[in-house]
């Protein structure tokens, strides 16, 4: 079976066609600035990258695209869309409402724009890619893969925030957690790596990247992860805030307006709430704090140049990642192993000996090593280390794909 897996983003859509029988990536591309001047489709075959200029108003004319792409006679892989058995669509939210991945069906995407005012950048777009991909291929069945799903099992004492129970009853105020895709993934993959079953396990997984989110999870079932409400709770991360008191939101509004009233500009409540929002998730993180970037390659490579600022962000950023990892050392009792995966995960082993160092009494010690590479599967245990730390590549369009594929074949 032939999947076609879809992440639709505002103004940018990412695509993999995989061949399950094989796990094969066929192709895969990305199509920037969707319903922007200077619109490119980024195609890849066989390690062959190509770039197509091609106008691009909507998700629909997006999705057009990468058919023609996959359907070219030079650099295509398909004769006939029909060889597209089913489209899975990465989906940043849905509430409460949704416990894993479904076929999507209309009960489905009113789930997808109820969610809108809690994924409103991410939600619409996703929608977008679903209902453009069903004009394209009628008939062809569609699943949403919700990046909240893996996260649904966590209790609700852990999922609750401290306010007024009416905000939760009214809004769904709560916490939901993201980045479950490629949790999920890891965490089953751990299972396999460690040759048990995910029911067995006791795991901690760091997917650590430009966003960055904990999880811990308990016989293959999330109980704890660090994203909240949105992907802004956590630790630092690029150009994310994290985690910090809900007064310094507060405060920074009022110094907000102080600002703007001494610029003599004009006060607009309805848009201080989308510039406080731009601050904490675009402006803040390892970005804010170095003044530089939001890349943590330069940010190490800055405090190796000596940088203050560069030096402080990392630090911030290793000190709260191991509170975090205490935490959920607590919260299992029993942890078998802790993974590292994502972009900084794999591919940062300094970071991963910076967290690492000093949790020898809590039972995390690693091999340097076995820890001086990037961007593989490994076990870099230190030995008489209680606690194993592994190093596994996560891979979500696969985990979307399995789905798709898993949700699709009990239709037939």
């Amino acid at each position: 079976m032939k999947i076609l897996v879809i992440n639709a983003g505002s103004s940018s859509l990412k695509y993999q066609l995989i061949d399950m029988d094989s796990k094969e990536v066929m192709a895969k591309g990305l199509c920037e600035r969707i319903g922007i001047d200077g619109s490119l489709l980024n195609h890849t075959v066989n390690g062959n990258k190509l770039q197509i200029p091609t106008e691009m108003k909507n998700h629909a004319q997006a999705i057009k695209a990468v058919i023609a792409a996959l359907l070219d006679k030079e650099h295509g892989v398909i004769s006939s869309v029909s060889e597209i058995e089913a489209v899975g669509h990465r989906v940043l939210h849905g509430g409460d409402k949704v416990s894993g991945s479904v076929l999507v069906t209309p009960e489905v995407k009113q789930t997808i724009r109820d969610c809108f005012p809690l994924g409103p950048l991410h939600n619409p777009a996703n929608l977008n890619g679903i209902e453009s991909c069903e004009k394209i291929m009628p008939g062809v069945p569609q699943v949403a893969v919700f990046d909240t799903g893996f996260h649904q099992t966590i209790p609700d004492y852990a999922f609750m925030y401290g306010i007024p129970y009416e905000y939760y009853e009214k809004y769904k105020v709560r916490r939901y957690g993201f980045h479950g895709t490629s949790h999920k993934f890891v965490s089953r993959k751990a299972a396999d790596f460690l040759g048990k079953k995910p029911e067995d396990l006791n795991l901690i997984i760091l997917h650590l990247g430009n966003g960055s989110s904990l999880s811990a999870v308990r016989g293959g079932k999330c109980v704890d992860t660090t994203m909240g409400l949105t992907p802004l709770e956590g630790p630092i991360m690029g150009t994310r805030s994290g985690t910090i008191d809900p007064s310094v939101v507060t405060f920074m509004l009022d110094k907000l307006v102080e600002e703007k009233l001494a610029k003599g500009e004009t006060v607009d409540p309805t848009k201080l709430g989308t510039e406080l929002s731009t601050i904490l998730n675009k402006k803040s993180g390892l970005l804010g704090i170095s003044g530089k970037t939001s890349d943590c390659r330069y940010i190490v490579e800055g405090m190796e140049n000596g940088d203050e600022r560069c030096t402080l962000a990392y630090k911030m950023l290793v000190y709260q990642i191991q509170k975090l990892l205490g935490s959920y050392i607590a919260v299992l009792g029993r942890v078998d192993a802790i993974v590292f995966t994502a972009g900084q995960g794999e591919n940062g082993p300094e970071t991963r000996e910076a967290i690492c160092d000093g949790l020898e009494e809590l039972g995390i010690k690693i091999d340097l090593s076995k820890n001086d590479f990037r961007g593989q599967d490994r076990d870099i245990t230190a030995d008489g280390a209680k606690i194993k730390t592994l190093v596994l590549t996560t891979n979500e369009e696969l985990e979307i794909a399995r789905d798709t594929y898993r949700i699709v074949s009990e239709q037939k």
